[in-house]
């Protein structure tokens, strides 16, 4: 996942930080870390001072980092598993994070639209039970895995979303957006 992504993904959820504290806690270097920053700093989206960073407005990081997510190059695995959606869900090990509709789903306990697809971020042991429990198939694929980097959170749902081509994903983002802004 982009490291730009990650800050991003970060300063939704905190919303009075330091560099260094984000540097330390997602793992990134500083100088990544504070190039993130620079950008967001000159569109208005945080206010940088000797004692951090505030953030100052939400909905510019959300978008700037909706416009970096790149879910195509991410993507670590996908297969075609010949199941309905809801027994993809069931049948996911231990070491998975939702993302996506099945996310949505879970956190808000509604659809804005049906589905045919599985998101999931997955670490590496989880990885290896999914390859194991979903081989690769023919077909187009319906299930998706992302490398776990760090915690998903409703901007990184978002952000994965906007970046999902089917007409369906739009619904998801027009009532996922308002309530990452919350």
């Amino acid at each position: 996942m982009k490291k730009g992504v990650m800050v991003c993904a970060w300063l939704m959820d905190h919303e009075k930080t330091t560099q260094a504290e984000m540097s330390r806690e997602l793992d990134i270097s500083l100088s990544t870390v504070n190039r993130t920053v620079k950008k967001l700093e000159n569109m208005g989206a945080v206010d940088v001072s000797n004692r951090g960073l505030k953030t100052r407005d939400k909905e510019k990081i959300l978008m700037y980092m909706a416009s970096i997510r790149n879910t195509e190059k991410d993507l670590v695995y996908r297969t075609r598993v010949n199941k309905k959606v809801r027994e993809i869900e069931r049948s996911m090990p231990g070491g998975v994070e939702f993302t996506a509709y099945t996310a949505y789903k879970f956190i808000y306990e509604e659809v804005p639209a049906d589905y045919s697809e599985v998101y999931v971020y997955a670490d590496e042991q989880a990885f290896d039970e999914i390859k194991r429990r979903f081989p690769k198939t023919k077909g187009p694929p319906n299930l998706f895995v992302f490398k776990k980097e760090m915690e998903v959170n409703d901007a990184l749902i978002f952000a994965d979303l906007w970046n999902i081509k089917e007409w369906y994903a739009k619904e998801f983002t027009r009532e996922l957006h308002d309530r990452v802004l919350e």
